[in-house]
Order: structure tokens, then C-alpha cells, then sequence
């Protein structure tokens, strides 16, 4: 696909579907079908253990159920003279491929699963192959298996994934026990993408970007020097590195943010703001985080890709000790959320805001949180438990990407631990310097949850 003028059997009848400004968003990390964001590695890729005898015509009806439920999957995003659009496809079939891990092997069933997610995160996606959903099941034994899916990401979200799981098993459900799927209509990203147009000038949003225009007054987002600078001629090499903090840790972090009424963000945000300011020698730092994207509550069980970039402004100028840090960064947080809108119309109004991406020897390193919409821990649906795979510490050479810089996602597992991985391009960082960033990074919030009123260096 890339953005690519519309084919001959895109639909020249129906109404032109608009695209999001998300989409939009997207097309300005256009770099082809190989790197960027419609390139082939710009994937989601998620995995769930399977306890339970799994039917496999019952997974591939059921993976077909949900590319029928979800046209987002199988939509094209096009360009013409006029501009951008999307177009939806027929459905089409899933591919399924399903492998046998054997009983035994080296290292536990849950390392095995994690090297089998790992191989399939490693793995192109070309844009242009619809739907936009694969599936891979690799099995231990009969009663024991891994499902892994993945999806292009310039059709999905984290949250969607688990969209597409939980309606995954539904529809399975139904297959095995021969009854009708349930039959509430799901809404439609492009729903949303004219719903953005139509509330485009409403009083909130104007509202909203003039929040934006003041909060972001001669700011630019910080970005951090690389190992070495961008080489327009390499095609990006993302790997990540993985890590899961001791449980004395995370305990002192979650009963840290509980006792100054503060979200786990909120105190991460407020360690991650020192570390750049460290890091870069600035003591006005910008970050840019990820949201839902999803303003309506109709939207919160579509499919698409929603997610909006949110810019965190933490100026620690003034601060004396970490507590102030934290101060700051719970009042930007709450400032952001509260007059959330499409990153698109926020650089519009700040141009200078983007200037990093320019910058060959500068790296954006986008910081969230990520947000389980869905758990289906113990959920046993068709005579099948699913549980997703989160607890993850298998580092990876190759990875998924990113359009571009890096990405650090911090996630509160079950079990209350905090887990994390720091995506990175290898031919601008070393890898040393992702553990050197993260080993850091656990220091402060250590500090921070047990001496707040360190003082700030």
C-alpha cells in the first residue's frame, strides 16, 4: 500500500471514505513499503497461551468472523490527485499457520513460548496484503499451545489487538458450539474518521487548541542525542531490549503513586523527565506518550488505529527535589488528558514542536504506560483458556518497528510487577545504551518512591 494512487478494483461508486487524523498523522512518516510507517515491519504482534484441545476449523472460521466484523482489516489506504482515502475490500481469508513445538525442549514452556512470539514479532508484514490480521499457532501438545496475532499498524492499535482477541473468542465460541456469533453490529473506523471531521470545529476542540498553543509557548520536544546520526540511506534495524523489575520494586512504586494520589504514569512520567533532563541538560522537557484516541465511548470496542500521540510538558526548572519533579508531572498529565485532541491539529498550531524529527543526531523517544483493555487472564471461552503473554525478558535483535526514534512501553502486569521494553534502531544506538538508559531509569524511581525529597541534581 504505502500511500499509493488507487488501484483498479478500489471502489469508484461508493462515497470516498475519509481518512482519520491519525491517518493522516501517518503519512507524514511515508517511507515506502519497506521502512516508515506503512513499511513492512510496522507491525503489532501479540501472544496468548491456550489451555485446552483447540479445533482448528473452528480458529480459522472464527479468525475469518472477525475480518467480516472488523472492515478496518481489509481496508486500503489510497492517494490520489485529491488526496488520501480509505477504501474497504472484500473479506478475505486469514492466514494460519500452525507449527508443533513439541513436548520438550530447552528451557521452560514459557521461555519457548516467548522465543516462538519473538521469531513471529521478527517477521514482515508487506502493507499491500489484505486482510491486515495473521494468526500462528504453535502447539506443545494437544491441551497446550500459543496463538499469536499480528496486524499491520497502520490498521490497528494495542488496544484494538485485544479488540480482536476477545471477539476472536467469541466468535470460536459460537463456531464450536454451532450457534449464531453475537450479532451486535461493531462500529466502524471510518465511522470515526467522520465523526473527527464533523466535530472538527466544534467549541472543545477550539477550546482545546488553545490550551495547546499556550501550554506548548516555545517548546519542542526533547529528543535524545544518538550513538550515531540518521543515515538516510539504511533502512531502519529495530531491535528491543526487555526487562522486568524485582517485585520489591514495583510494589514501592505502585504504593508510592497510591499515597500522593498519583497514577503509576504519573510517577514514571515524573522518573522518565529526569532521566531526559540528565540525559540532554535541559530542565524543560517535552515527551511525547500514546492514548487510546478513542473521545466517544461508542468507539471503545472498534477496531483502527486510534492511537493519538499526547505531548507531556515537565518543566523541572525551580524544582528543588524529586517530590516537586513529581508535583510538575502530575499537573501535566492531568492538563493533557483533560484537553486531549488529535496530535495533527496540536502540530499544526506548533510547528516548532516537531523539530527533533529533523534533526539527524536527535532520537524521539515516545514514553507510555500501556493500558489492558480487555483482560482475559482465566477466561475460558469454547472449552479454551486464553491468557496473554506480558510477562516478557527475551531481548530481541530484531524487532517490530517503529516509524521513527525509539519506544519505551511500561506495563503493571498481574502479578503487580512492572515489566518494560525500549525499541531502538541499531544503527543509531548501541545496545549498551538501552541497558544503560533502563538501569538508570530503575534507579531514580527507586529513589523517587523512597526518598522523594532527594534532592534534584
Amino acid at each position: 500500500m504505502s500511500i499509493t494512487a488507487a488501484p483498479p478494483e478500489a471502489t469508484g461508486t461508493a462515497p470516498r471514505i475519509p481518512l482519520s487524523y491519525n491517518q493522516e498523522f501517518l503519512r507524514a512518516f511515508d517511507k515506502g513499503e519497506t521502512d516508515g510507517a506503512f513499511g513492512h515491519r510496522h507491525t503489532l504482534v501479540c501472544g496468548w497461551r491456550v489451555t485446552g484441545e483447540i479445533d482448528l476449523g473452528a480458529l480459522q472460521a472464527a479468525l475469518d468472523d472477525v475480518v467480516v466484523r472488523h472492515e478496518v482489516l481489509r481496508t486500503a489506504v489510497l492517494s490520489d490527485e485529491t488526496g488520501g482515502h480509505q477504501d474497504v475490500r472484500p473479506p478475505a481469508p486469514v492466514a494460519l499457520e500452525v507449527s508443533e513445538l513439541g513436548a520438550d525442549g530447552a528451557g521452560t514452556r514459557a521461555e519457548r513460548a516467548e522465543e516462538f512470539l519473538n521469531e513471529l514479532d521478527a517477521r514482515p508484514f508487506n502493507v499491500r496484503e489484505l486482510p491486515h490480521l495473521r494468526a500462528a499457532l504453535g502447539r506443545f501438545d494437544a491441551t497446550d499451545a500459543v496463538l499469536v496475532l499480528a496486524t499491520h499498524h497502520t490498521s490497528t492499535d494495542a488496544w484494538s489487538l485485544q479488540v480482536i482477541m476477545r471477539d476472536l473468542a467469541d466468535a470460536y465460541a459460537a463456531r464450536v458450539e454451532g450457534r449464531p456469533a453475537d450479532a451486535a453490529e461493531a462500529v466502524q473506523y471510518q465511522e470515526f474518521a467522520r465523526w473527527q471531521q464533523d466535530t472538527a470545529g466544534s467549541g472543545r476542540v477550539d477550546t482545546a487548541r488553545g490550551y495547546w498553543s499556550e501550554r506548548l509557548a516555545g517548546a519542542q520536544i526533547t529528543g535524545i542525542t544518538s550513538d550515531r546520526p540518521r543515515d538516510e540511506n539504511l533502512a531502519s534495524a529495530y531491535g528491543v531490549h526487555r526487562f522486568v523489575f524485582d517485585a520489591e520494586l514495583s510494589s514501592a512504586v505502585l504504593e508510592f503513586a497510591k499515597a500522593t494520589r498519583s497514577t503509576p504514569f504519573m510517577v514514571m512520567a515524573a522518573a522518565y523527565s529526569v532521566l531526559l533532563r540528565e540525559r540532554t541538560g535541559t530542565t524543560d522537557v517535552v515527551f511525547p506518550t500514546f492514548s487510546s484516541g478513542r473521545y466517544d465511548e461508542r468507539f471503545m470496542d472498534a477496531v483502527g488505529p486510534f492511537f493519538n500521540f499526547v505531548p507531556i510538558r515537565i518543566d523541572t526548572t525551580g524544582c528543588a527535589t524529586l517530590a516537586d519533579v513529581l508535583e510538575r508531572a502530575r499537573a501535566a498529565c492531568v492538563g493533557a488528558y483533560q484537553h486531549e485532541i488529535p496530535f495533527a491539529r496540536i502540530a499544526e498550531d506548533n510547528p516548532a514542536l516537531l523539530a527533533p524529527f529533523a534533526d539527524g543526531f536527535l532520537a524521539v523517544v515516545a514514553f507510555e504506560v500501556l493500558q489492558t483493555a480487555f483482560p482475559m487472564e482465566g477466561s475460558q471461552v469454547g472449552g479454551v483458556e486464553f491468557a496473554e503473554i506480558r510477562e516478557r525478558h527475551r531481548s530481541q535483535q530484531v524487532s517490530s518497528a517503529i516509524p521513527d526514534g525509539g519506544l519505551w512501553a511500561m506495563d503493571v502486569l498481574p502479578g503487580g510487577e512492572l515489566a518494560g521494553s525500549l525499541k531502538f534502531d541499531h544503527h543509531r544506538f548501541d545496545e549498551a545504551t538501552a541497558v544503560e538508559l533502563v538501569a538508570r531509569f530503575r534507579e531514580l524511581l527507586r529513589t523517587l518512591a523512597d526518598a522523594p525529597a532527594t534532592p534534584l541534581a
